[in-house]
C-alpha cells in the first residue's frame, strides 16, 4: 500500500470575483471546493492513475468530514486521526484583478494524536511506500518530518518526501528513497537560480550526496528531471 501523509488537510474554496473591492459587497463569478494538501493531491493522482492509496493524517470538525467525504469520492482511501479541539482548515483562493488566498489555522493537535499517528505507522511494513509532504502546523513539532522517518526507518520502508528547506535538508542523513523539490525550491537550498534542465542536474546531484537517494525535480511549464541512484 501507499501510504500518504498530509499533516493540515483542508479545503480550498477557489472563487473568481470580478474586479474585487474591499469594504463592499462582491459576487463571486465561479466558486468550487476542493480536498487540499499536498498528500491529498498525491493520493488523488494515484487514484486517477489507477493505483490504490490510504491517506493519513489530522482532520477535525465537519470540514475534516467533508474532505474525507470528497476525497472517497476520487476513489482514495481514507483513515485520518479525528481531532478533537478544532476545524480542519478552509483555504480561499480568490482570483479576481489580483490572486489572494486567505489560509485558515487548522485543529489543535494534541500529543495523544501525534501518538496516534505513529501506532498507525508502526503497522506498515517493508512492502509499504510512505509519502510525507506539505507544511507542519504550528500545533506539531517542527522536527515531525524526522521523527516519522527514524521510526519506520528499521522497517525499511520506501520513504518519499515533498518538502521545503530546512525540512527536507534535515531528512537527507535517513537515506529517504525519493525527494521532490522543485527548481525554485532547489536552487533556494543552494542559493542560486536554477531556470533550466541542465542547471537542475549538479544540485540535485548534491542532494544525492548529502544522504536522498533518488531527486525528481519538477519545473512546472518544462516537466521533471529525475537524476536517480543508478545514474553516473
Amino acid at each position: 500500500m501507499i501510504y500518504t501523509i498530509t499533516f493540515n488537510p483542508s479545503l480550498d474554496y477557489v472563487i473568481q470575483v470580478d474586479h474585487f473591492k474591499p469594504g463592499i459587497i462582491n459576487k463571486t463569478k465561479f466558486e468550487e471546493i476542493l480536498p487540499g494538501g499536498k498528500g491529498i493531491n498525491v493520493s488523488i493522482v494515484l487514484s486517477n492513475l489507477g493505483h490504490e492509496s490510504t491517506a493519513l493524517g489530522f482532520m477535525a470538525g465537519f470540514t475534516g468530514k467533508e474532505i474525507e467525504h470528497k476525497l472517497e469520492s476520487y476513489g482514495a482511501k481514507t483513515d485520518f486521526i479525528h481531532v478533537k479541539k478544532g476545524l480542519s482548515r478552509i483555504n480561499v483562493k480568490m482570483k479576481s484583478d489580483e490572486e489572494t488566498e486567505i489560509n485558515g489555522m487548522g485543529p489543535d493537535i494534541q500529543p495523544e494524536d501525534i501518538q496516534e499517528l505513529f501506532n498507525q505507522l508502526d503497522t506498515l511494513t517493508e512492502k509499504d511506500v510512505l509519502v510525507i509532504s506539505g507544511s507542519i502546523p504550528s500545533t506539531l513539532p517542527d522536527t515531525m518530518y524526522e521523527q516519522i522517518i527514524e521510526r519506520v526507518q528499521e522497517k525499511k520502508i520506501k520513504v518519499v518526501v515533498d518538502a521545503t528547506n530546512n525540512l527536507l535538508l534535515k531528512v537527507l542523513k535517513y537515506k529517504p528513497f525519493l525527494i521532490k523539490p522543485n527548481n525554485h525550491e532547489l536552487g533556494e537550498i543552494f542559493n542560486v537560480e536554477l531556470n533550466t534542465r541542465d542547471e537542475v542536474i549538479p544540485y540535485a546531484k548534491k542532494l544525492q550526496e548529502m544522504g536522498a537517494q533518488n531527486v525528481l525535480i519538477s519545473m512546472a511549464g518544462q516537466g521533471a528531471v529525475l537524476v536517480s541512484d543508478k545514474c553516473e
